[in-house]
């Protein structure tokens, strides 16, 4: 005769649920197992933890796996989100199945080690160790269960590892610039191309939309402006077109209805793929990441003399006091200053001139 079950349990596709009134609180979850036994455990371990909560005012035990789950499913519409699920995942077998009060950097160590040890960049594993901070705060500070308590007293301290192994960016030259792009697919090379004339982030020009093209007729042209919760810093990103940006938005309007730049009808997930990857290694390029576009961006703004205030409208870095609102001379000024690297004015990139020469004085 098999076992007895508890009151509310039930068992459903072979799984065991909780399915019970606890001191006025319904509970409906699952257990995760399909084991009896080990389901009555989880059942006495959910009452106790809800008669504490509820009669002393202690805060259930929550594991990291929990709180993860929660951010990603609060998080859905940042443009980010794959990245963060991307990182969450890789942290899981270390941290997972810890209790958020437990998180802290040195149960972390195990992750930082082998991430190390499998040769991933310190700017890389700080990112992820961000996000773990990010959620330990929301889970202090914000987060709230039905007693009111936050899931976790105080958010422990995690300090992001100093980096000392960070690749500087590699500016592209014309002469590289039309090399690679000459052999990268159609669909790659017109982002490319608008990407090192518009310095704009790779998933800013995967996830361009009609809809955020604005029309400037006092100027005979367009921007676009892509909204804050699709940008890395949250604010609204202006994006304006010089002379061979715009020729890119023509070559490709009409082709689809929502997205600016698609493949075989679907928007591209990523620039970084295997095409780009074959293209650049067929060059001899390897080193050039699809990041350094936007640095090339950034270093012929510099070497045209654009002020500085300027270039970082034009980047989109973070700065309160930019705004999305100008006036026709404003953004007159902007296009005069991004129609300055449309064209080659020398062989070679000013800044990879003064890098040589200054090596071949050494």
């Amino acid at each position: 005769m098999g076992r007895k079950r508890s009151p509310g349990l039930r068992n459903r596709g072979g799984i065991w649920h909780i399915e019970k009134q606890i001191l006025g609180h319904k509970i409906h979850e699952s257990t995760g197992t399909s084991d009896l036994e080990t389901a009555d455990l989880i059942l006495a371990r959910r009452i106790e933890e809800i008669r504490q909560a509820t009669v002393f005012g202690a805060r259930p035990c929550r594991v990291f796996r929990e709180a993860a789950a929660k951010f990603l499913e609060e998080n859905l519409h940042l443009a980010s989100i794959a990245d963060y699920a991307t990182q969450l995942k890789q942290l899981d077998p270390y941290i997972g199945n810890l209790p958020v009060e437990k998180v802290h950097l040195g149960s972390l160590q195990p992750y930082i080690k082998d991430r190390r040890q499998q040769g991933i960049k310190t700017k890389s594993i700080n990112l992820a160790l961000s996000v773990v901070r990010r959620i330990l705060n929301l889970a202090a500070r914000l987060w709230r269960d039905e007693n009111g308590l936050t899931w976790l007293d105080t958010p422990p301290l995690i300090q992001m590892l100093p980096v000392t192994d960070a690749r500087p960016p590699y500016p592209l030259s014309w002469e590289e610039q039309r090399t690679l792009f000459r052999a990268l697919p159609d669909h790659l090379a017109r982002m490319a191309l608008f990407k090192v004339n518009t310095g704009c982030r790779e998933q800013e020009v995967c996830q361009l939309k009609w809809d955020w093209e604005v029309k400037v007729p006092e100027l005979d042209t367009s921007v676009f402006i892509v909204p804050g919760e699709r940008v890395k810093n949250r604010e609204d990103r202006l994006v304006v077109l010089n002379r061979v940006a715009m020729s890119v938005v023509e070559q490709v309007r009409g082709i689809h209805p929502d997205h600016v730049f698609t493949y075989k009808g679907h928007a591209v997930g990523t620039i970084n793929n295997s095409g780009w990857k074959t293209a650049r290694k067929k060059v001899g390029l390897s080193q050039v990441r699809v990041h350094d576009l936007k640095h090339t961006f950034g270093r012929r703004l510099r070497a045209a003399n654009v002020p500085l205030e300027t270039r970082k409208v034009l980047l989109g870095h973070r700065n309160g006091d930019i705004t999305t609102h100008y006036s026709a001379p404003e953004l007159e000024e902007l296009l005069a200053a991004v129609n300055k690297v449309c064209e080659e004015k020398s062989g070679k990139s000013p800044a990879l001139v003064m890098l040589k020469q200054k090596t071949a004085g050494a």
